[in-house]
Protein backbone atom coordinates (compact mmCIF):
# COMPACT_ATOMS: atom_id res chain seq x y z
CA UNK A 1 0.00 0.00 0.00
CA UNK A 2 1.55 3.29 -1.12
CA UNK A 3 -0.87 5.62 0.69
CA UNK A 4 -3.36 5.78 3.51
CA UNK A 5 -6.63 7.72 3.79
CA UNK A 6 -7.08 10.12 6.70
CA UNK A 7 -10.20 11.88 7.96
CA UNK A 8 -9.81 15.65 7.34
CA UNK A 9 -10.90 16.59 10.86
CA UNK A 10 -8.41 14.19 12.43
CA UNK A 11 -5.62 15.46 10.20
CA UNK A 12 -6.48 19.08 10.99
CA UNK A 13 -6.51 18.45 14.75
CA UNK A 14 -3.21 16.56 14.62
CA UNK A 15 -1.56 19.31 12.57
CA UNK A 16 -2.75 22.01 14.96
CA UNK A 17 -1.30 20.04 17.89
CA UNK A 18 2.08 19.85 16.15
CA UNK A 19 2.29 23.58 15.57
CA UNK A 20 1.06 24.45 19.05
CA UNK A 21 3.77 22.18 20.45
CA UNK A 22 6.28 23.99 18.24
CA UNK A 23 5.46 27.28 19.98
CA UNK A 24 2.49 28.80 18.17
CA UNK A 25 -0.57 30.03 20.04
CA UNK A 26 -3.52 27.62 19.83
CA UNK A 27 -5.43 30.08 17.63
CA UNK A 28 -2.50 30.50 15.22
CA UNK A 29 -1.89 26.75 15.15
CA UNK A 30 -5.49 26.20 14.08
CA UNK A 31 -5.14 28.71 11.23
CA UNK A 32 -1.92 27.05 10.08
CA UNK A 33 -3.51 23.61 10.20
CA UNK A 34 -6.60 24.80 8.34
CA UNK A 35 -4.55 26.23 5.46
CA UNK A 36 -2.43 23.09 5.05
CA UNK A 37 -5.29 20.60 5.30
CA UNK A 38 -7.42 22.78 3.00
CA UNK A 39 -4.73 22.33 0.35
CA UNK A 40 -4.86 18.56 0.83
CA UNK A 41 -8.64 18.63 0.58
CA UNK A 42 -8.43 20.35 -2.79
CA UNK A 43 -5.87 17.91 -4.14
CA UNK A 44 -3.02 20.42 -3.87
CA UNK A 45 -1.00 17.94 -1.80
CA UNK A 46 2.24 19.73 -2.68
CA UNK A 47 1.13 22.52 -0.32
CA UNK A 48 -0.44 20.36 2.36
CA UNK A 49 0.85 18.52 5.42
CA UNK A 50 3.92 17.23 3.63
CA UNK A 51 5.27 20.70 4.45
CA UNK A 52 5.23 20.02 8.22
CA UNK A 53 8.82 18.72 8.52
CA UNK A 54 10.18 21.60 6.42
CA UNK A 55 8.23 24.14 8.49
CA UNK A 56 9.57 22.72 11.75
CA UNK A 57 13.12 22.73 10.38
CA UNK A 58 12.66 26.40 9.54
CA UNK A 59 11.52 27.08 13.12
CA UNK A 60 14.65 25.31 14.36
CA UNK A 61 16.78 27.38 11.97
CA UNK A 62 15.23 30.67 13.10
CA UNK A 63 13.58 31.36 9.74
CA UNK A 64 9.93 30.83 10.75
CA UNK A 65 8.83 32.73 13.86
CA UNK A 66 6.04 31.01 15.83
CA UNK A 67 5.51 34.07 18.03
CA UNK A 68 5.78 37.06 15.66
CA UNK A 69 5.16 40.73 16.30
CA UNK A 70 2.90 41.40 13.29
CA UNK A 71 2.35 45.11 12.85
CA UNK A 72 1.04 47.73 10.45
CA UNK A 73 3.90 50.03 9.44
CA UNK A 74 2.24 52.32 6.90
CA UNK A 75 -1.28 52.84 5.64
CA UNK A 76 -3.46 55.17 3.65
CA UNK A 77 -7.14 54.93 2.78
CA UNK A 78 -6.40 52.33 0.09
CA UNK A 79 -2.93 50.93 0.91
CA UNK A 80 -1.36 49.05 3.78
CA UNK A 81 2.15 47.78 4.57
CA UNK A 82 2.36 44.99 7.13
CA UNK A 83 5.59 43.80 8.75
CA UNK A 84 5.31 40.04 9.18
CA UNK A 85 8.30 39.53 11.51
CA UNK A 86 8.92 36.16 9.80
CA UNK A 87 5.53 34.87 10.87
CA UNK A 88 4.22 31.63 9.47
CA UNK A 89 2.76 32.77 6.16
CA UNK A 90 -0.86 31.78 6.78
CA UNK A 91 -1.01 33.67 10.08
CA UNK A 92 0.05 37.05 8.73
CA UNK A 93 -1.70 36.58 5.37
CA UNK A 94 -5.10 35.90 6.92
CA UNK A 95 -4.57 39.02 9.05
CA UNK A 96 -3.52 41.01 5.99
CA UNK A 97 -6.40 39.89 3.78
CA UNK A 98 -8.90 40.82 6.49
CA UNK A 99 -7.35 44.30 6.71
CA UNK A 100 -7.27 44.72 2.92
CA UNK A 101 -10.94 43.74 2.61
CA UNK A 102 -11.88 46.11 5.42
CA UNK A 103 -10.22 49.01 3.62
CA UNK A 104 -11.71 47.99 0.27
CA UNK A 105 -15.18 48.29 1.78
CA UNK A 106 -14.43 51.95 2.45
CA UNK A 107 -12.25 52.91 -0.53
CA UNK A 108 -13.47 50.46 -3.19
CA UNK A 109 -10.02 48.92 -3.53
CA UNK A 110 -7.01 48.24 -1.32
CA UNK A 111 -3.47 47.21 -2.21
CA UNK A 112 -1.43 45.63 0.57
CA UNK A 113 2.10 44.33 0.90
CA UNK A 114 3.43 41.96 3.53
CA UNK A 115 7.15 42.27 4.23
CA UNK A 116 9.12 39.46 5.84
CA UNK A 117 6.57 36.70 5.82
CA UNK A 118 7.28 33.00 5.20
CA UNK A 119 5.76 30.26 3.07
CA UNK A 120 2.04 30.98 2.70
CA UNK A 121 0.73 27.65 1.42
CA UNK A 122 -1.87 27.49 -1.35
CA UNK A 123 -2.51 31.08 -2.43
CA UNK A 124 -6.11 30.46 -3.51
CA UNK A 125 -7.07 30.16 0.17
CA UNK A 126 -6.63 33.93 0.57
CA UNK A 127 -8.04 35.08 -2.77
CA UNK A 128 -11.17 33.05 -2.05
CA UNK A 129 -11.63 34.85 1.26
CA UNK A 130 -12.35 37.97 -0.79
CA UNK A 131 -14.62 36.16 -3.26
CA UNK A 132 -16.64 34.75 -0.38
CA UNK A 133 -17.29 38.35 0.74
CA UNK A 134 -18.48 39.47 -2.70
CA UNK A 135 -15.10 40.91 -3.68
CA UNK A 136 -12.38 40.13 -6.17
CA UNK A 137 -9.18 38.94 -4.52
CA UNK A 138 -5.65 38.95 -5.94
CA UNK A 139 -2.48 37.73 -4.23
CA UNK A 140 1.06 36.91 -5.26
CA UNK A 141 4.40 36.32 -3.57
CA UNK A 142 8.13 36.58 -4.21
CA UNK A 143 10.82 34.60 -2.41
CA UNK A 144 14.52 33.88 -2.98
CA UNK A 145 15.36 32.38 -6.39
CA UNK A 146 14.30 28.82 -7.15
CA UNK A 147 13.67 29.07 -10.90
CA UNK A 148 15.84 29.67 -13.95
CA UNK A 149 14.97 32.74 -16.03
CA UNK A 150 14.35 31.95 -19.69
CA UNK A 151 17.73 31.32 -21.30
CA UNK A 152 19.53 30.54 -18.02
CA UNK A 153 20.30 27.26 -16.26
CA UNK A 154 20.78 28.69 -12.78
CA UNK A 155 18.33 30.08 -10.21
CA UNK A 156 17.61 33.76 -10.84
CA UNK A 157 13.91 34.34 -10.14
CA UNK A 158 11.27 32.88 -7.86
CA UNK A 159 8.40 30.87 -9.33
CA UNK A 160 6.07 33.47 -7.81
CA UNK A 161 2.55 32.04 -7.65
CA UNK A 162 -0.49 34.21 -8.19
CA UNK A 163 -4.14 33.63 -7.37
CA UNK A 164 -7.18 35.59 -8.56
CA UNK A 165 -10.71 34.83 -7.37
CA UNK A 166 -14.14 36.30 -8.13
CA UNK A 167 -17.61 35.31 -6.94
CA UNK A 168 -20.32 33.64 -9.01
CA UNK A 169 -23.89 32.71 -8.15
CA UNK A 170 -24.95 29.21 -9.19
CA UNK A 171 -21.32 28.18 -9.66
CA UNK A 172 -18.42 28.06 -7.23
CA UNK A 173 -16.17 31.11 -7.42
CA UNK A 174 -13.81 31.35 -10.34
CA UNK A 175 -10.32 30.99 -8.89
CA UNK A 176 -6.99 30.82 -10.67
CA UNK A 177 -4.00 29.61 -8.63
CA UNK A 178 -0.81 29.10 -10.57
CA UNK A 179 2.94 29.32 -10.24
CA UNK A 180 5.08 30.94 -12.90
CA UNK A 181 7.00 27.66 -13.18
CA UNK A 182 5.88 24.60 -15.14
CA UNK A 183 4.88 23.04 -11.81
CA UNK A 184 4.99 24.23 -8.21
CA UNK A 185 8.12 23.33 -6.31
CA UNK A 186 6.09 21.30 -3.85
CA UNK A 187 5.22 18.84 -6.61
CA UNK A 188 8.86 17.78 -6.62
CA UNK A 189 8.66 17.09 -2.89
CA UNK A 190 5.44 15.14 -3.45
CA UNK A 191 7.14 13.07 -6.15
CA UNK A 192 9.96 12.36 -3.68
CA UNK A 193 7.45 11.15 -1.10
CA UNK A 194 5.81 8.93 -3.70
CA UNK A 195 9.15 7.62 -4.97
CA UNK A 196 8.40 8.46 -8.61
CA UNK A 197 10.34 10.21 -11.36
CA UNK A 198 9.32 13.55 -12.83
CA UNK A 199 9.11 14.77 -16.44
CA UNK A 200 12.37 16.38 -17.62
CA UNK A 201 10.57 19.61 -18.55
CA UNK A 202 9.75 20.32 -14.89
CA UNK A 203 13.22 21.22 -13.63
CA UNK A 204 16.98 21.00 -13.89
CA UNK A 205 19.23 19.37 -11.31
CA UNK A 206 21.21 21.68 -8.96
CA UNK A 207 24.06 21.80 -11.50
CA UNK A 208 21.76 22.94 -14.31
CA UNK A 209 21.40 19.64 -16.13
CA UNK A 210 18.20 17.98 -17.35
CA UNK A 211 16.83 15.51 -14.80
CA UNK A 212 13.92 13.20 -13.99
CA UNK A 213 14.96 12.86 -10.33
CA UNK A 214 12.82 15.00 -8.01
CA UNK A 215 14.55 17.12 -5.38
CA UNK A 216 13.61 20.19 -3.39
CA UNK A 217 16.93 21.66 -4.53
CA UNK A 218 16.21 21.32 -8.25
CA UNK A 219 16.06 24.42 -10.46
CA UNK A 220 12.47 24.96 -11.59
CA UNK A 221 11.74 25.89 -15.20
CA UNK A 222 9.37 28.73 -16.17
CA UNK A 223 6.00 28.04 -17.72
CA UNK A 224 5.74 29.53 -21.19
CA UNK A 225 9.46 30.30 -21.30
CA UNK A 226 9.99 34.08 -21.28
CA UNK A 227 6.37 34.70 -20.26
CA UNK A 228 6.66 32.81 -16.97
CA UNK A 229 10.05 34.21 -16.04
CA UNK A 230 9.00 37.71 -17.11
CA UNK A 231 5.98 37.62 -14.82
CA UNK A 232 8.14 36.33 -11.97
CA UNK A 233 10.62 39.17 -12.40
CA UNK A 234 7.87 41.81 -12.43
CA UNK A 235 6.23 40.35 -9.33
CA UNK A 236 9.52 41.01 -7.49
CA UNK A 237 9.22 44.69 -8.45
CA UNK A 238 5.70 44.86 -7.01
CA UNK A 239 6.51 43.13 -3.72
CA UNK A 240 10.07 42.86 -2.45
CA UNK A 241 11.56 45.90 -4.19
CA UNK A 242 8.47 47.96 -3.39
CA UNK A 243 9.13 47.60 0.35
CA UNK A 244 12.92 47.89 0.28
CA UNK A 245 13.48 44.21 0.92
CA UNK A 246 14.83 42.87 -2.41
CA UNK A 247 15.30 39.11 -2.54
CA UNK A 248 16.38 38.12 -6.05
CA UNK A 249 19.41 40.30 -6.76
CA UNK A 250 21.09 39.82 -3.39
CA UNK A 251 20.77 36.04 -3.68
CA UNK A 252 22.02 35.92 -7.27
CA UNK A 253 25.17 37.93 -6.51
CA UNK A 254 25.61 36.30 -3.09
CA UNK A 255 25.44 39.46 -0.98
CA UNK A 256 23.52 38.91 2.27
CA UNK A 257 21.54 36.01 0.80
CA UNK A 258 18.06 35.49 2.22
CA UNK A 259 17.15 32.06 3.60
CA UNK A 260 14.79 30.08 1.42
CA UNK A 261 11.34 30.36 2.95
CA UNK A 262 11.43 34.10 3.65
CA UNK A 263 9.32 36.15 1.25
CA UNK A 264 7.30 39.27 0.54
CA UNK A 265 3.75 39.25 -0.76
CA UNK A 266 1.31 41.66 -2.36
CA UNK A 267 -2.45 41.29 -2.14
CA UNK A 268 -5.46 43.23 -3.28
CA UNK A 269 -9.19 43.32 -2.65
CA UNK A 270 -11.67 45.01 -4.99
CA UNK A 271 -15.17 45.82 -3.78
CA UNK A 272 -17.22 44.84 -6.82
CA UNK A 273 -20.20 46.86 -5.64
CA UNK A 274 -18.10 50.03 -5.99
CA UNK A 275 -18.19 49.49 -9.76
CA UNK A 276 -21.37 47.56 -10.53
CA UNK A 277 -24.31 45.78 -8.95
CA UNK A 278 -22.93 42.72 -7.17
CA UNK A 279 -25.85 40.45 -8.05
CA UNK A 280 -25.59 41.43 -11.71
CA UNK A 281 -21.86 40.74 -11.59
CA UNK A 282 -22.44 37.27 -10.14
CA UNK A 283 -25.01 36.54 -12.84
CA UNK A 284 -22.58 37.68 -15.52
CA UNK A 285 -19.86 35.40 -14.14
CA UNK A 286 -22.34 32.51 -14.31
CA UNK A 287 -23.10 33.43 -17.92
CA UNK A 288 -19.38 33.62 -18.68
CA UNK A 289 -18.85 30.13 -17.28
CA UNK A 290 -21.84 28.81 -19.24
CA UNK A 291 -20.38 30.30 -22.41
CA UNK A 292 -17.02 28.61 -21.82
CA UNK A 293 -18.67 25.26 -21.22
CA UNK A 294 -20.78 25.56 -24.38
CA UNK A 295 -17.74 25.70 -26.68
CA UNK A 296 -16.96 22.84 -29.04
CA UNK A 297 -14.52 20.55 -27.24
CA UNK A 298 -11.09 19.58 -28.44
CA UNK A 299 -10.39 15.97 -29.29
CA UNK A 300 -9.87 13.81 -26.22
CA UNK A 301 -11.86 16.05 -23.87
CA UNK A 302 -15.22 15.22 -22.34
CA UNK A 303 -15.79 18.53 -20.59
CA UNK A 304 -14.51 22.09 -20.49
CA UNK A 305 -13.69 23.12 -16.92
CA UNK A 306 -12.96 26.59 -15.60
CA UNK A 307 -10.26 27.66 -13.12
CA UNK A 308 -10.85 26.19 -9.67
CA UNK A 309 -13.44 23.67 -10.79
CA UNK A 310 -11.23 20.55 -10.58
CA UNK A 311 -10.16 21.51 -7.06
CA UNK A 312 -13.73 22.13 -5.86
CA UNK A 313 -14.69 18.67 -7.12
CA UNK A 314 -11.76 17.00 -5.38
CA UNK A 315 -12.61 18.90 -2.20
CA UNK A 316 -16.18 17.56 -2.24
CA UNK A 317 -14.86 14.02 -2.68
CA UNK A 318 -12.21 14.24 0.00
CA UNK A 319 -14.47 15.89 2.55
CA UNK A 320 -16.60 12.74 2.38
CA UNK A 321 -14.04 10.04 1.64
CA UNK A 322 -10.92 11.34 3.37
CA UNK A 323 -7.51 12.62 2.31
CA UNK A 324 -5.01 10.20 0.73
CA UNK A 325 -1.49 10.65 2.07
CA UNK A 326 1.57 8.96 0.54
CA UNK A 327 3.34 6.64 2.96
CA UNK A 328 6.47 8.73 2.39
CA UNK A 329 4.66 11.82 3.73
CA UNK A 330 3.40 9.91 6.77
CA UNK A 331 6.87 8.56 7.57
CA UNK A 332 8.41 12.04 7.25
CA UNK A 333 5.89 13.43 9.72
CA UNK A 334 6.26 10.61 12.26
CA UNK A 335 9.56 11.83 13.82
CA UNK A 336 8.06 15.30 14.27
CA UNK A 337 5.09 13.87 16.17
CA UNK A 338 7.42 11.79 18.32
CA UNK A 339 9.65 14.78 19.06
CA UNK A 340 6.74 16.87 20.34
CA UNK A 341 4.94 14.02 22.08
CA UNK A 342 1.87 14.30 19.85
CA UNK A 343 -0.08 11.09 19.25
CA UNK A 344 -0.23 10.23 15.56
CA UNK A 345 -3.78 8.93 14.99
CA UNK A 346 -3.07 7.57 11.51
CA UNK A 347 -0.44 5.55 9.67
CA UNK A 348 0.00 2.94 12.39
Amino acid sequence: MNEITVDPGILRGFTAEIFAAAGMSPADAEIEADVLVWANLRGVDSHGVLRIPWYIKNVDDGVFNPKPNIRIERETVATILIEGDQAFGPIVTVFAMDKVMEKAREAGVCWGIIRNTTHQGAMAYYALKAAEKGMAGIISVCSPPNMAPFGARAKGVHNSPISVAVPANKYDPLVLDMATSVVAGGKLSLAEDKGVEIPPEWSLDPKGNSTTIPSFDNILLPVGGPKGSGLALMFETLSSVMVGNPLLERNVVGQNPTPRGLQNSFLMAIDISAFTDLNEYRANIDALIDAQKSLRMAEGFEEIMVPGEPEFRIQAQREKGGIPLPIGTVENIRPIASRFGVDMPFGE
